[in-house]
């Protein structure tokens, strides 16, 4: 099973994500899919083929993770 099914598959449980971030630093994420608590509205304009949306619990925010760019998955 690839890195982006086990995160899809996840259903809701916490998971960390190792990933490169756009300016090119290794970033470790702890997350989760289907957080709805915090959405203010509107519409993504992220392509959802090239990116995952994230709820990173440490800073209390969403996060879009390019799909190209993951390492490593653990806990799922």
């Amino acid at each position: 099973m690839s890195f982006i099914e086990r995160i899809l598959n996840s259903n809701g449980k916490i998971f960390t994500v190792v990933f490169t971030k756009k300016d090119g630093t290794i970033r470790e994420l702890n997350g989760r899919l289907g957080v709805v608590k915090h959405l203010k509205g509107g519409q993504s304009t992220l392509d959802p083929e090239k990116f995952i949306i994230v709820y990173d619990l440490k800073n209390e925010g969403y996060r879009a993770i390019n799909k190209s760019t993951i390492i490593e998955v653990k806990g799922v």
